[in-house]
């Protein structure tokens, strides 16, 4: 009999493991859905706010910063100093062995405008070392207001970055437009898939961070303040 009523034990404890067990299965799978319906929702409302993104039909500024990242962004940033919609130019991000005469030979630039109004910032690594750079170069000129040229889908998390970095200053966004998210079907392109989703991931890591009051880098190259200088220096 003890023995019986032993091993009933050792089932009852067996049964009350099993049922813990798909309970929390069960909690963890619902949990998992809901991050996962968070996860797309958020991804679409992005995907989408990145599509309607347009350049401003007559923008004006005090000053205008391009995020490298491809000739195209700088050719348009360039474009926009050419018709007064900023004084001054920031290059930001440039690589350490690219010089202003390299840039403003690739943008078919005079040597007149890159000398008297266009900057070159090498220290950022990143969007971080971006708007350290961009906000550093505001700060030393004053500047108020300031044009921001990069890609489309990127310009969510560069606002991001550069608003924290410079709350004071009143960024507005010129996109850059590489793939017309509004009138194709950029679902069924795996190429354009990625790269929103992976921008959506550092733009999801970023907010969470500038929600807790997290600045973990200053994104350039040195440790030091970075170094802006004249594309004609």
């Amino acid at each position: 009999m003890a023995e019986r009523g032993r091993w009933r034990e050792r089932a009852a404890r067996r049964r009350r493991s099993r049922s813990l067990l798909r309970k929390l299965l069960r909690r963890t799978f619902f949990v998992l859905l809901v991050f996962l319906a968070i996860f797309i929702g958020g991804f679409l409302q992005f995907a989408d706010t990145v599509a309607t993104l347009q350049p401003p039909t007559h923008p004006k500024a005090d000053a205008i910063v391009v995020l490298t990242g491809g000739f195209q962004r700088i050719n348009q940033a360039v474009d926009l100093l050419k018709t007064g919609a900023g004084k001054r130019l920031l290059i930001s991000g440039v690589h350490p062995t690219t010089t202003g005469s390299q840039i403003r030979r690739n943008t078919q630039s005079s040597a007149e405008l890159f000398k008297c109004c266009v900057d070159i910032g090498h220290e950022a690594i990143d969007t971080i070392g971006n708007a350290t750079e961009a906000a550093q170069w505001i700060r030393n000129r004053g500047y108020k207001s300031v044009l921001v040229v990069t890609n489309n889908y990127h310009m969510p998390r560069s606002l991001l970055e550069l608003r924290r970095a410079k709350p004071d200053t009143e960024f507005m966004a010129y996109p850059v437009i590489n793939s017309d998210l509004k009138t194709t079907n950029w679902l069924r392109n795996p190429l354009v898939l990625k790269a929103i989703l992976l921008e959506y991931g550092k733009y999801s890591v970023a907010s969470v961070l500038d929600m807790m009051g997290a600045r973990p880098t200053n994104g350039l190259r040195a440790a030091i303040s970075s170094r802006v200088t004249p594309a004609e220096e």
